[in-house]
């Protein structure tokens, strides 16, 4: 997993491996959007940035970034690679947030560009994301990048405010990127 831990940048877009330095950026970044994390398994506002942060420590199969805008030097996400495995060759790219500012602007597509190149050159065969259903936007920027919709779990994880969601399953094969 080291391999994927580097800072990658295009654009707008720099992400670097995330640091206690950017924890205090990335609350503010995560309080700009207080709606969205209803539909997060985790809430990553007020005293529940803390317990989220806490939590992410207690998992070592995460490579985690944090996402900056280069043109304002600020932190506007976080965004991770889950459970990469270099015997299957397969890691999942989510736990994505991204502030609105960012929003709409070509700056998610750059960002998962990044990710994917990078995870592809570094041996992996297949990337994986998993949504919440309620997550349109999330969904449709999937499909965006290529990957296909593979199926939908159902009822498959209670997310922070107890609601049990059903998440889509997306995949991208390597010799399906062509970008």
């Amino acid at each position: 997993m080291a391999e994927l831990s580097t800072i990658l940048e295009q654009g707008p877009v720099r992400l670097e491996p995330l640091a206690e330095h950017h924890l205090e950026p990335l609350r503010a970044a995560c309080a700009e959007d207080q709606e969205i994390w209803e539909i997060y398994p985790v809430s990553m506002l007020d005293e529940n940035f803390d317990q989220a942060i806490e939590a992410f420590h207690d998992t070592s199969n995460w490579v985690r970034f944090a996402v900056i805008d280069t043109e304002t030097g600020q932190v506007v996400g976080m965004t991770n690679y889950i459970n990469p495995d270099p015997n299957t060759k397969v890691t999942e790219i989510g736990g994505t947030y991204i502030a609105p500012s960012v929003r709409g602007s070509g700056f998610n597509a750059v960002m998962k560009k990044l990710m994917i190149d990078h995870a592809f050159a570094h041996g992996f065969t297949r990337i994986e994301f998993r949504v919440d259903t309620r997550n349109k936007r999330s969904m449709a920027a999937v499909l965006k990048l290529g990957a296909q919709h593979e199926g939908t779990l159902r009822k498959n994880r209670i997310t922070w405010t107890g609601y049990v969601r059903d998440t889509a399953v997306f995949g991208l094969l390597k010799e399906e990127w062509a970008r």
